[in-house]
């Protein structure tokens, strides 16, 4: 039996969203998941300071927590640094990146929309992808830092205005040929929390999607043959640095294994 776990990487809690699928296919999976709150958002900061910060803490995270597996479940850390982290690190790291094409395989208006942080949405990665798998279809782009603080405030218990989730849609329902979006890639592991208020503030039915699933797939591939305990374990939320939303943020832990709290 390995009692090594798998580490869930991110800047705040939108990587829940991936644990969460990764839990039902791997229920007794042993996880640590890290948010790393110090450095809380990553949407606005610059590639560089993301660049640096992000190989140096796993390597730390690694040499503590002995994971079998990294999951980077933050799509601005996958798209600015994780190459660098899997040349670092020996182990496998799985990353998060758009799921631009299963959108487009989707999209019957051939019109996506791409909504993600400021700084995902602005990277030569997602050209690239949109390039590869959507070059037949019109890819629009927004980036929002508002959506990554409403999910967090919604894993807070706060509530949110309705308003807010149809004005930040507008960034890509406004834009020319917006009208159109059939399919929405949701490319923050932030957004798939809120995603019933998305469907709501739409103007019209359209379909979100996002990568939760192939990487709960990659997961259960890349251990294949490996052993698991045989029930659920305690699974360990870490913080690297403490403040009063930490604590609000335990029920919802709760829901997701995560019953034991430490901060770096």
């Amino acid at each position: 039996m390995d009692q090594r776990p798998v580490l869930f990487f991110d800047s705040g809690v939108g990587g829940l969203s991936v644990l969460g699928a990764a839990r039902v296919l791997l229920p007794n999976m042993p996880v640590v998941y890290v948010a790393d709150s110090a450095g809380f958002p990553y949407g606005t900061k610059t590639e560089r300071e993301i660049a640096a910060r992000v190989p140096a803490l796993l390597g730390r995270l690694a040499e503590r927590y002995q994971p079998r597996l990294i999951v980077i479940a933050c799509n601005t850390a996958s798209t600015i640094a994780l190459a660098t982290v899997r040349e670092a690190l020996d182990l496998p790291v799985v990353g998060t990146v758009p799921a631009i094409k299963p959108a487009a395989i989707a999209s019957a208006t051939r019109v996506i929309g791409v909504l993600g942080t400021e700084a995902t949405v602005r990277q030569p990665y997602v050209d690239d992808l949109a390039a590869r798998f959507a070059g037949d279809c019109t890819v629009l782009r927004h980036g929002s830092a508002e959506l990554v603080a409403l999910a967090e405030a919604k894993l807070h218990g706060e509530p949110t205005d309705p308003a807010r989730y149809a004005a930040i849609l507008h960034g890509l329902f406004g834009q020319a040929g917006g009208d159109r979006i059939d399919t929405i890639v949701n490319a923050c592991t932030h957004f798939p929390l809120v995603a019933d208020e998305l469907a709501a503030a739409a103007p019209h039915p359209v379909r979100f999607v996002d990568g939760s699933a192939g990487i709960a797939r990659r997961i259960a591939h890349l251990t294949e043959g490996q052993g698991w305990p045989d029930t659920p374990r305690e699974g360990r939320a870490v913080f690297t640095a403490h403040s009063a939303d930490t604590d609000r943020l335990v029920p919802a832990l709760a829901r997701f294994g995560l019953t034991r709290l430490d901060i770096l």
